[in-house]
């Protein structure tokens, strides 16, 4: 029932107008019951789990259980937890002062009570918006017992000239202050073993003990958790009968195709209106940028167990924009396109995101970050161009023979990080071999993605070894495998 909460000032309106107390658990049920039957989305914004997670969250609600999010850093726990807010009533009333949100028609504290019983059908009553209904405490080593529930309040008991035994000295901690919300409590495993004990009663039987007070209050809350596999190992664990008491534990994963991922980043990166309409970003470019965190997560300098968060292709999409960005205020031009050498801008947003195992450490973050790259465009090559064969025999023919050939014949090409557009687009055009490879494989890519695409192509040959590239302050140098060799020596 949809009550007027403008119009509803105290608890005798609000009977006339025929309201019934419910538990957030059935409020949460039925709303989803309804969102479920009308084809509604239920958790909009949250990409790659509609056929996994959100159907094992949704069934999680309908059976009224307390929920775990189990999953490695960046799988979208959070954000599930916070969209439970839409599922929400828009509105509930609350008595007006009360500290833990007694609903009218089922008080639970002493305050509660002792007003309903001086005041009637008077008593004021004020509303409570769901957006003011989610709790959330992030689980660090200092949390005490009097955080999450509760203590005795010397200062009150001063000013109120109350004895230590006189339940009115109670400081309610955050869990009671959340009565009738959604509380989480992220990262569990960080919670000392001793605290997680004082979750018992409350998942359990809704009590709370204060100091040895004798209190009875049936709490109404949801609880979420999130945890990490790895804190199970690295910095605690969740107690055996806490696990027991939370009715439901779901695991999310990572976005398992490049598509959920592409979209997951263009959702979440904040960028500058000026930024997108100042650069344009080829597919290919979005589509490499986000192997290279696929590439991250099956990669032997990684960490596996520590997961490569989401937040790796957002952060380093921001940077992939801002090193055009710069290049194009540099210029002092009005637009640009994205170019592979723009990719060493997103190595700090790389080298941050990853946990090294001994062996990438030994390689340095920098160095395993531009191995990420090099991976991504070896996957991302063979979508474009013809399969370069590791076993292939010396006197076979490819494709690339002709470029390659190309590259043996001259001293070098250069890339220039900042170059001028016309300049970066000339420089690649005064490759023959180059352009007519691209004429040959890149037909269906649009014109304007033509330049990415032939430095996807020279860097893949790179990757392969067929070329060398190096590194240089400004830019890049390409050049034939067998002449950098005499070079060097």
């Amino acid at each position: 029932m949809k009550l007027n909460h403008k119009k509803i000032v105290n608890l005798g309106e609000l009977k006339k107008a025929g309201y019934e107390p419910r538990s957030i658990k059935d409020e949460l049920r039925n709303n989803l019951r309804e969102k479920i039957k009308n084809n509604e989305e239920t958790f909009p914004g949250v990409w790659g789990f509609e056929n996994s997670v959100i159907p094992e969250l949704e069934r999680a609600i309908l059976s009224r259980h307390n929920i775990n999010l189990l999953g490695l850093r960046g799988q979208a726990k959070t954000r599930l937890a916070r969209l439970m807010i839409a599922l929400l009533d828009e509105w509930i009333p609350v008595i007006a002062g009360s500290e833990i949100n007694d609903d009218p028609l089922n008080p639970l504290s002493r305050f509660a009570l002792e007003t309903i019983n001086e005041k009637g059908d008077d008593t004021p009553i004020s509303w409570l918006h769901r957006d003011e209904r989610f709790y959330e405490k992030l689980a660090t080593p200092d949390v005490t017992v009097a955080d999450l529930i509760g203590d005795v309040d010397p200062i009150k008991a001063a000013n109120l000239k109350l004895s230590y035994a006189d339940d009115r000295v109670i400081h309610f901690g955050m869990i009671p202050r959340a009565n009738r919300c959604i509380f989480v409590i992220n990262e569990l495993p960080d919670l000392q073993a001793r605290i997680q004990v004082s979750l018992f009663n409350i998942l359990q039987e809704g009590d709370i003990q204060i100091r040895g007070f004798k209190l009875r209050l049936p709490l109404d809350l949801q609880f979420v958790f999130t945890a990490n596999p790895e804190d199970y190992t690295n910095r605690g664990s969740i107690v055996t009968p806490l696990k027991d008491r939370i009715g439901s534990q779901i695991l999310t994963h990572y976005p398992e195709n490049i598509e959920t991922a592409r979209r997951i980043t263009e959702q979440e990166a904040q960028l500058d209106e000026r930024q997108t309409k100042l650069a344009h970003v080829p597919n290919i470019a979005k589509d490499l940028l986000e192997q290279i965190s696929f590439e991250a997560r099956k990669s032997e300098y990684v960490d596996i167990k520590s997961g490569v968060s989401a937040r790796t292709s957002i952060t380093a999409f921001e940077n992939l924009l801002s090193t055009a960005e710069r290049r194009s205020l540099r210029n002092g031009t009005e637009s640009t396109t994205i170019r592979l050498s723009d990719f060493t801008g997103v190595i700090p947003a790389i080298t941050g995101k990853i946990e090294l195992v001994y062996e990438g450490e030994q390689e340095g973050a920098d160095a395993v970050a531009s191995i990420l790259i090099d991976d991504a465009i070896k996957s991302l090559f063979p979508t474009y161009f013809p399969k370069i064969n590791k076993l292939e025999r010396k006197d076979a023919t490819t494709p690339y023979d002709e470029l390659v050939s190309w590259f043996f014949d001259s001293e070098g090409f250069e890339l220039l990080d900042d170059a001028q557009e016309d300049d970066y687009r000339a420089k690649l055009d005064s490759i023959p071999p180059l352009n007519r490879l691209i004429d040959t494989y890149g037909t269906d890519v649009p014109k304007q993605d033509r330049y990415f695409l032939k430095e996807l192509l020279l860097w893949g040959l790179a990757s392969h070894k067929k070329l060398s590239r190096y590194r240089f302050t400004q830019g890049y140098q390409f050049k034939d495998m067998y002449g950098s060799y005499i070079s060097e020596l």
